[in-house]
């Protein structure tokens, strides 16, 4: 079994999402004193500050839906992740591509994709053969190239190094946007324009300075998506899937893999 359990093409277009737009879309590099009140700083002085603090964030609640590269794929990412290689949630691959379950504890990792993507992924494993497959976590090292996409993918820190080294990336005009309020939250937002596409980051406007929501809409092509963040700091639930409901990589069929 030499192939990547999950496509190279699916993977990469979920850490498109995941590490791409943040890292270059919205933040630039400079300090900003941190008693500084964030409603009297610049646009871009704000957006320092919120890379900053996502970059400080050791764990964090994801959820990217929609198409941000406006390729007419419109995916869902819903992962608890933190630092310590720890995660838990879903990745939708959009279209007939079909969904994954994803537990990362360190270097282990679970992944249960369900039929639809066997069928994609493996068509040749049959319909019976896929619905067991699809019934049992996949378990193996975050380091298989089997599996080492996705398991990447889940991980906060390759989320953090793309966004360091991308921080001076960003282009288009920066503007700042009067104080207003996204879920109950006092927030001021950002808005980068960049040949026709409309990127919006609503940056928390008291206590630290986390972006809450990002939103790209417009362009050539068409992008209409959402990124959030929640639950700084917060633990990535510790539960893993029992033996009875796991099946190692090196038990998966060769076709499925």
């Amino acid at each position: 079994m030499t192939g990547p359990l999950i496509g190279r093409r699916s993977a990469a277009s979920t850490a498109a999402i995941v590490l791409g737009l943040t890292s270059g879309g919205l933040t630039g590099a400079g300090a900003v004193r941190a008693d500084d009140d964030i409603d009297t700083l610049s646009a871009r002085q704000i957006a320092d500050r919120s890379r900053e603090a996502l970059l400080s964030a050791h764990s964090m609640h994801l959820i990217t839906r929609g198409d941000f590269d406006g390729r007419g794929t419109s995916t869902t990412v819903d992962l608890v992740l933190d630092r310590d290689g720890n995660c838990n949630g879903s990745l939708h691959l959009g279209r007939d591509r079909g969904a994954v379950r994803i537990v990362r504890r360190g270097d282990t990792v679970w992944l249960k994709p369900d039929a639809v993507f066997w069928k994609h992924q493996a068509p040749d494993v049959g319909e019976a053969f896929a619905a067991i497959l699809a019934s049992h976590y996949t378990k193996g090292s975050a380091s298989d190239p089997r599996l080492r996409n996705l398991a990447s993918t889940c991980d906060l820190d390759t989320f953090r190094k793309a966004i360091s080294s991308n921080a001076t990336t960003a282009k288009g005009t920066l503007t700042k946007g009067k104080k207003t309020t996204l879920g109950g939250a006092s927030v001021i937002p950002l808005v980068r324009m960049d040949k026709g596409r409309k990127l919006t980051m609503y940056v928390a406007a008291t206590g630290k300075p986390y972006p809450l929501r990002i939103t790209a809409t417009g362009g050539t092509p068409k992008a209409n998506a959402s990124m959030s963040f929640s639950a700084f700091d917060k633990p990535v639930p510790t539960a893993t899937p029992s033996p009875e409901e796991t099946f190692d990589i090196d038990e998966v069929p060769a076709q499925a893999t």
